[in-house]
Order: structure tokens, then C-alpha cells, then sequence
């Protein structure tokens, strides 16, 4: 044996062993590199870095309804005496994630589409599994074994291209052991579940819930030509009949044994009724073609059929055949500047032509035109200390000259909010309607402020999609 191997073996054993922990859940040895003392410290690290860049639903009574059902399966855990936190993100989104050492967050978006305790019970669980398995810590040691082994391999063959092996190796185990640490996550949540009275078989219905959404969302994206993407976990790969899942449910169901199990149905819809639906007034209001946030006191409109996509940091839109875009960000200025010296400090060593200043009441403009390939219109906005930045250009087919009139339309739409923009500004709720006979979803969706969606929306959140409709007497989530 060269001496190089002996050497490569017996850091490799070195790192094994010095990288190893029994599991809290399954009694095995993990590899992991990192003791509990700083999984708690990197938890906490990064739930502090987080809620600095998300924002979490001000509702304290629903706040403090999440977080009692998340502790009562955090006790029945395999880890009871870590200091549980389940938050509820301020977004719009589908989805929910934990953070090592036992920092959960499910945001207000999921919480819309779920319809029972039981199934918030089945989220933060399988959550929570994630936790008590220690996946994080888990994925980051592979992830740091990974580099190191890189290192090693460089070290002990003096050949630079094994490490790039075994970066791709280490990554392919990554992505392949996530899919096994989705399963014991929902087998854990399912665990938990029962451990506290809930229908382990929540675990599926949720499953089915999500992907309900992934289905309904490419099916739009499809006929609209483009991407999406979905919820992360299991059922993102496997349908809610998958047999492995439904086996680790089974087990948990016989934990149950005799034991009453329960729902809380009304105790779930009456926690989430006035729930915010969608946008935010923290984020701004979409309305068909229009754009108001009360906050900003702004308001803008956009040409008819163009899609506006709404996110914390950035409002895009582009134009109905998605080659056209703008974008619009909003910074706070350290120091006065006109809107000339912003756009001018913004683009840098860059050219502009078709310069052309502009104001309104209480706010002066810059726009002009960053000439080239890929030429692109931009434009400051400056009111007090707010500054508006629009960049607009397009991908795949120009000139510019196609959309830049529609460019100039939106910047030049900038205003305060009207009177009688101030009603439309305010977000949509989740409202609860007791069905009645003969009652559809066709007829609910006559008026809804969800236009054309408006009926497929309504079955998704109360679970009757894709040909669903509701019995008389149900309760039922409508948006008002």
C-alpha cells in the first residue's frame, strides 16, 4: 500500500470518527460536526438573521394559537427540552421550513389552504421531525465532510481533479439523502401526530393539500409558458399513495391504538378567519392593472394584460408575451440628491441617452435610455427620502422601441394615493360562509375579487379541487 493511501485512510478514519453522534431519534451514529450547544447557537444566529429580512403576521392571537399546537407535539418529541419557537411568516407563499435547534415558521400563505388543525398539526410536525432528526446539523456536516474530503483527496494523491470528484460525489449524496430525510420527517410528524390525539392520516391530507397547489400552479404555468416552482418535501416526488409513506403513517397509527384522535375543524377555521389573503398592505396591493401601497403612499398603473408579480424586495410586471419587463425598487437616501445625480450614481460608467426629466406633485424624475444589445430604459424617482428606481428592458426579442412606450406609461403613472384609491389598497381576507343548498363554487365566484381564478382559488382552500363542491351546511373559506 503507497504511502499517500495509508495517509489518505487514516484521515478519512480521523474524520469519521472524531464526526460522529448518536441520533436523538433513531439511537445511531450520524456523522455530524457540530455538538448541540452550537446547533442551539447557529439556530438562534440564523433566526435572528432571518426575522431581520422577513416579517412575521402581527395577528399575536394567531400567533399564539400556531405556536400552542407546534408546542404540544414540541413536548410529545424526541427532543422536549429544546426552547421551541413556531412563527408565522408574513407571506403569501406556500410553504413552511425550520431552522436547527428548534425555530419553525409556516407562512400565512400555507396557512390559508389548510383546513383543520390536524393539518397545521401535520406541517409544523414534519417540520419539527426535521429538528429532532437533526437534518440541518446533518446536511451541513455532509456538506462540510464533503469539502474536507476534497482537501484530503488533494493532499493525499496530489491530484487537484479528485477533489473536484468528490465535490460532485458529496453532492449527489446530498441531494439523494434530502429525499430520505423528507420520509423520516414525515414519519416523525405522523409519530407526533399521534402522540397528541391528532389522525396521523393528516399527514397525507396535507400532502394532498400541496399537491393540489403544485398541480394547479403548473397547470397555469404550462398554459402560460413558463416555470414554477413548488413546496419543498416528499410530495413533491411522490404522490400521496407512495407506499413507503403510507407505511411510516401506518405505524404511527397503531401508536395511536385506542387513544381518541380528533380534527379541530372549527377550532382551525375560527383561528384563521381574517386571515390576509395575498399581498400584504406591508407589501402593497395588486389590483388587476394597478399597484397601491398605503405605507409608500403610492400608487401605479400598468397597460391592460400586462402580470404583476409582487415580492418583498422588488415589483416586477412584464408584458403579456413575457419578453418585456420592469422592475422597481425603493431605497432611502443617506444623503440629498437629485434624481438626475441618483440615476446617473446608479448607472455608473454606463452611457445614457434620451434623457429626460419629469416631476409631479412632490417628487421630481430622471428617466433616460442605457443604449446597447440588451438596451434597457431606467428612471429615479426622488420624494424626500424616498427613491424609486425603475429598470426595464426585454429578453429574447427586441428592440426596446416594442415596449418602451407601455416602460414610460408605468413611470409616468407615479402618484399619491387618490381618496378614492384608499378602500382598493386594503388586502383580502379570509372570510367564513356557511354553504347553503345550492350553493356552488360556480355561483361563489360571481363577484369574488379573485376574477377569472376565482373558482378554482375557492376549491383549493376548502380542499375541493379540482371538480369539488361543497355539501350544505359546511363551512366554508370564501376571500371578501
Amino acid at each position: 500500500m503507497s504511502g499517500p493511501v495509508v495517509l489518505l485512510s487514516g484521515l478519512l478514519l480521523l474524520v469519521v470518527l472524531t464526526g460522529c453522534a448518536p441520533n436523538p431519534v433513531t439511537g445511531r451514529q450520524d456523522f455530524v460536526m457540530m455538538s448541540e450547544a452550537q446547533e442551539l447557537t447557529l439556530g438562534r444566529q440564523a433566526s435572528q438573521q432571518l426575522e431581520q429580512q422577513l416579517s412575521m403576521v402581527g395577528d399575536e392571537a394567531l400567533q399564539a394559537y400556531v405556536q400552542g399546537v407546534g408546542q404540544r407535539l414540541a413536548q410529545a418529541s424526541h427532543r422536549p427540552g429544546l426552547d421551541y419557537r413556531f412563527r408565522v411568516v408574513d407571506s403569501a407563499d406556500v410553504n413552511a421550513f425550520a431552522l436547527p435547534g428548534g425555530h419553525i415558521y409556516i407562512h400565512r400563505g400555507l396557512l390559508a389552504y389548510l383546513n383543520s388543525e390536524a393539518e397545521l398539526a401535520a406541517v409544523l410536525g414534519h417540520e419539527l421531525g426535521h429538528v429532532t432528526a437533526r437534518h440541518g446539523v446533518r446536511q451541513q456536516s455532509m456538506a462540510m465532510g464533503t469539502g474536507l474530503l476534497s482537501d484530503l483527496l488533494t493532499i493525499g494523491t496530489g491530484v487537484r481533479a479528485a477533489g473536484d470528484l468528490s465535490n460532485i460525489l458529496g453532492t449527489a449524496m446530498v441531494r439523494g439523502y434530502g429525499r430520505e430525510m423528507e420520509l423520516e420527517a414525515d414519519g416523525l410528524g405522523a409519530e407526533y401526530l399521534a402522540r397528541t390525539g391528532y389522525r396521523p392520516q393528516a399527514m397525507l391530507s396535507v400532502i394532498g393539500v400541496l399537491k393540489d397547489q403544485d398541480d394547479y400552479h403548473r397547470q397555469r404555468a404550462a398554459a402560460e409558458g413558463r416555470e414554477v416552482a413548488g413546496y419543498h418535501g416528499l410530495f413533491a416526488t411522490h404522490p400521496t399513495h407512495d407506499q413507503r409513506l403510507r407505511q411510516v403513517v401506518a405505524r404511527a397509527e397503531a401508536l395511536a391504538g385506542d387513544q381518541a384522535q380528533h380534527d379541530g375543524i372549527g377550532e382551525y377555521l375560527k383561528a384563521i378567519d381574517g386571515l390576509v389573503y395575498g399581498s400584504s398592505a406591508r407589501e402593497g396591493i395588486v389590483r388587476g392593472s394597478q399597484f397601491f401601497h398605503v405605507d409608500l403612499d403610492l400608487a401605479l398603473s400598468y397597460p391592460q394584460g400586462w402580470v404583476l408579480v409582487n415580492r418583498p424586495d422588488v415589483l416586477l410586471a412584464h408584458t403579456p408575451d413575457q419578453q418585456g419587463f420592469i422592475a422597481l425598487v425603493l431605497e432611502r437616501l443617506s444623503r440629498p440628491l437629485t434624481a438626475e445625480e441618483l440615476l446617473r450614481q446608479r448607472a455608473g460608467n454606463q452611457r445614457l441617452v434620451q434623457e429626460q426629466a419629469f416631476s409631479g406633485p412632490g417628487y421630481q424624475g430622471y428617466m433616460a435610455i442605457i443604449p446597447g444589445n440588451q438596451a434597457r430604459r431606467v428612471a429615479a424617482i426622488v420624494r424626500g427620502e424616498q427613491a424609486f428606481l425603475f429598470v426595464a428592458g426585454f429578453r429574447g426579442r427586441g428592440p426596446l422601441e416594442l415596449y418602451d412606450a407601455g416602460f414610460v406609461e408605468v413611470i409616468g403613472s407615479f402618484r399619491a394615493l387618490e381618496a378614492s384609491e384608499r378602500a382598493q389598497a386594503e388586502p383580502l381576507r379570509i372570510r367564513l360562509r356557511r354553504a347553503r343548498v345550492g350553493d356552488n363554487y360556480a355561483s361563489l365566484a360571481q363577484g369574488s375579487p379573485l376574477g377569472e381564478e376565482a373558482e378554482a382559488r375557492l376549491r383549493l382552500l376548502n380542499g375541493h379541487w379540482p371538480t369539488g363542491e361543497p355539501a350544505a351546511g359546511q363551512w366554508l373559506k370564501v376571500v371578501k
